[in-house]
């Protein structure tokens, strides 16, 4: 392709032809390929690209941004170059009025107690929140709600007031910039959760009906383990994104993420993929490391069960320091190593949602007359 000088007049065709080599890092297809081009429009020397993308764009956009600078300099070296980005995402399921200002909704769930699963939901929640994402998170554990220690929120209790039309309305509370709501800012500290089946989906309906969580991209639930009330509840109510799944390396816990991801398949809710947590343990004194629960299972059960592997978390103190201090370990300066991982994994999560959400758009939308 014949290079520009600044004399020459900017060709249109030419930045189209340019701009359709960019590739969507997440998507792994070209501008071309999706269809992401929408307008050039051209004045002088000033070039305004219109794309339209898959959201959330928090990870890509500057990526993006930086690749579509470089196509059109690369033909036209003196332009001025300004990308706009409208965000696409699937259309609700008829029926589903619930939770409208929240564009992605993520299940994070274990087969089995005991794995972290809180701890990992509480991390990913304020990962997302470094890169300039709203976030939420639901802590929907009525057995064992432990988000509010995990945020230093231990001891607060639910806020609530009327709304115009009478309603009473909760309002989560906010710390290191993701808004949480919590079963247990309802019961005391120390109060036991004695309760059926029905009365704890009542609880958990409450948590999302009744709580006024605004405009976010993503909204995050913590899980009891298992494959109960909750979940069902949760999958009946809510049109879920995807569910993460966390787990240790053993056999015994690998066996529960069958029986979870069967579930989630069960109830049509596309599993974006597995996490190994205490992956292993290594001494900070001397370097060695230690797979106190084996290593690599929860590699080896996404791909037996063909979904994605989204990354492992070594057994670390300052992760339990974090949990119990209520600054996840993400934010911790003398952590890097940790937060690293945490980043990672919260990467690739935002990928797959991207990714499934692609998915649905291209899946039609079928009306069954009965």
């Amino acid at each position: 392709m014949a290079l520009f000088t600044p004399s020459d007049a900017l060709d249109e065709q030419a930045i189209r032809d340019a701009l359709a080599q960019v590739s969507d890092p997440d998507i792994g297809k070209s501008l071309a390929e999706l269809e992401a081009l929408h307008s050039v429009e051209i004045k002088g020397s000033k070039v305004k690209v219109y794309l339209k993308l898959i959201q959330p764009l928090h990870l890509v956009a500057k990526q993006i941004d930086l690749a579509c600078q470089k196509a059109i300099h690369s033909i036209a070296a003196d332009a001025k170059v300004q990308v706009f980005v409208q965000e696409q995402a699937p259309e609700r399921p008829a029926g589903t009025a619930i939770l409208q200002g929240v564009k992605n909704l993520i299940a994070v769930a274990s087969g089995k107690g005991g794995v972290g699963k809180s701890t990992v939901a509480a991390n990913l929640a304020v990962a997302l929140a470094q890169q300039g994402a709203s976030v939420g998170l639901v802590d929907a554990d009525i057995h064992g709600p432990s988000v509010p220690t995990m945020f230093g929120l231990q001891g607060e209790e639910l806020r609530a007031r009327k709304t115009d039309d009478g309603r009473v309305m909760g309002y989560p509370h906010e710390r290191h910039g993701v808004k949480v709501a919590s079963i247990g800012f309802v019961m005391g500290r120390d109060q036991a959760a004695v309760m059926r089946g029905p009365m704890q989906a009542g609880y958990f309906s409450t948590l999302i009906e009744q709580i006024h969580w605004g405009e976010l991209d993503y909204l995050l639930f913590d899980l009891p383990p298992g494959t109960g009330d909750i979940q069902l509840t949760l999958s009946q109510k809510v049109p879920l994104t995807g569910a993460v799944i966390v787990t240790t390396p053993q056999d015994i816990s690998l066996a529960d993420v069958r029986r979870g991801i069967s579930m989630f398949n069960k109830v049509n809710v596309d599993v974006l993929g597995v996490i190994e947590n205490m992956s292993y343990f290594s001494c900070p004194a001397c370097g060695h490391r230690e797979e106190i629960f084996s290593h690599g299972g929860g590699h080896s059960i996404a791909d037996e069960l063909e979904v994605p592997f989204l990354g492992e978390l070594p057994l670390a103190s300052k992760v339990r320091h974090g949990g119990d201090d209520g600054k996840p370990v993400v934010l911790d300066d003398d952590a890097k190593n940790e937060a690293e991982f945490i980043t990672g994994i919260a990467q690739n999560v935002v990928t797959e949602v991207r990714r499934n959400n692609l998915r649905a758009m291209a899946t039609p939308t079928v009306q069954i007359s009965l």
